[in-house]
């Protein structure tokens, strides 16, 4: 999705406030009927969801609230996402390692059972296809969640390489979750609420930890992450008990925890400093360049063995040319494609997600400048409709983040 949710949000949210409502929600919802719509739908328009089109589907960008509300809210008490966009799949069989580990830069055969991590799917010349978090289940079972907008060329990829695989012998079967809703759940409530509907001590549940467990009934698969930077999970459920489960979570936050839509979900993963495919990282954009140079396991940082491993090995050895930052700036906030130059007027860069921070209140951006003036308190100029406007370059997270690690 181009250009940024929190700007569509708050171009919908200003359209909507004008005069001729009936043309705007025709505008913006003129293809409703052909969009996908998960199991939540009603539950949203039903509590003042403002539906969008996203990646095929229509998602709530916010609820009655205001985005900056939402986000801050999320950070205060929490936050009840629908991400049933999202695809998650099954990969299974003795050799699902070894393949997986032909497409991902992630070391996959060293995870622990129960655990999982971030991870980029990469082209014969390094760049990214996608991101995803894996987990690994067993050793014969892993889980992995990709992108709503690049699902189709996912799942293309992966059976154009497990088809290949598959001929030369190797055992590995994908199953692709269409029957499973998926709901993340943020914030500092997210571990107190949603412990009153399982019975397993969830403080023993670590960051990028993984159960199959009873929630509320169900049989869920519960990943302790998020795309928001504060502790929370990210819950696969079957999508006949998804509606019983975001009901419940909210009926046992006494209201506290809320439902909150993309808008937020946006400003959030932003100030948290975490890419958004599409805008921060593209096919021609290499996992080193993109700052993720940690989720590229040691040992695949020896051996290779996935694909552009050739391009990456010689960034990592050489550096990249250029790198993903964070930015503060003056004036209107930065938008996707605003050009970054430094003091003289010379393009150095450009930014790929902008906003105002809700819970910062001020300006924050990311995006790629010339390697060497990657560091943390580089001015810049940032051109916003044409003007140049005062940066600096800053370093992200720029709200710290508060994952649940072992102390």
């Amino acid at each position: 999705m181009r250009g940024s949710l929190w700007h569509l949000g708050q171009s919908v949210t200003r359209r909507l406030a004008q005069a001729d409502k009936k043309a705007v929600a025709r505008r913006f919802f003129a293809s409703e009927a052909d969009l996908k719509k998960t199991v939540l739908y009603d539950f949203h328009v039903a509590n003042g969801g403002k539906m969008v089109p996203f990646a095929g589907w229509s998602m709530p960008i916010q609820y009655k609230d205001s985005i900056m509300d939402s986000t801050v809210n999320c950070r205060q008490n929490g936050g009840l996402f629908d991400v049933s966009h999202m695809c998650g799949l099954s990969l299974k069989g003795k050799d699902c390692v070894p393949f997986l580990e032909k497409l991902v830069i992630a070391d996959v055969a060293g995870l622990a059972p129960g655990t999982g991590t971030l991870t980029v799917f990469t082209n014969e010349k390094g760049g990214a296809i996608d991101d995803s978090v894996i987990t690994k289940v067993k050793d014969d079972h892993l889980y992995l969640v990709v992108n709503a907008g690049c699902r189709d060329k996912d799942l293309a990829h992966i059976e154009q390489h497990m088809k290949a695989f598959k001929s030369k012998g190797g055992d590995v079967s994908w199953h692709i979750h269409d029957e499973r809703s998926l709901l993340a759940l943020q914030g500092p409530l997210a571990a107190p609420v949603l412990q009153h509907l399982t019975k397993d001590d969830l403080s023993k549940l670590y960051f990028g930890e993984f159960r199959i467990l009873d929630i509320n009934g169900a049989t869920c698969f519960l990943t302790r992450t998020g795309y928001t930077g504060e502790d929370g999970f990210e819950i696969s459920v079957p999508s006949e008990n998804g509606l019983d489960l975001a009901k419940a979570i909210l009926e046992k936050s006494e209201g506290k925890v809320r439902l909150t839509g993309l808008g937020a979900r946006d400003s959030l993963r932003l100030e948290a400093g975490l890419c958004l495919y599409g805008n921060d990282m593209e096919q021609h954009i290499t996992p080193v360049e993109a700052g993720l140079t940690w989720a590229i396991g040691k040992r695949r940082r020896v051996e290779g063995g996935f694909l552009g491993a050739e391009v990456i090995l010689k960034q990592l050895e050489e550096g990249p040319s250029i790198r993903r930052v964070g930015f503060t700036s003056s004036g209107p906030p930065p938008r996707s494609h605003s050009e970054v130059q430094d003091e003289k007027g010379n393009n150095i860069g450009e930014i790929t997600s902008g906003g105002f921070s809700p819970c910062l209140k001020k300006n924050i951006a990311m995006g790629y400048v010339k390697s060497g003036l990657h560091k943390a308190g580089t001015k810049a100029k940032i051109l916003v409709r044409g003007k140049a406007y005062d940066g600096v370059v800053t370093k992200m997270p720029f709200v710290p983040t508060k994952y649940y690690k072992p102390s």
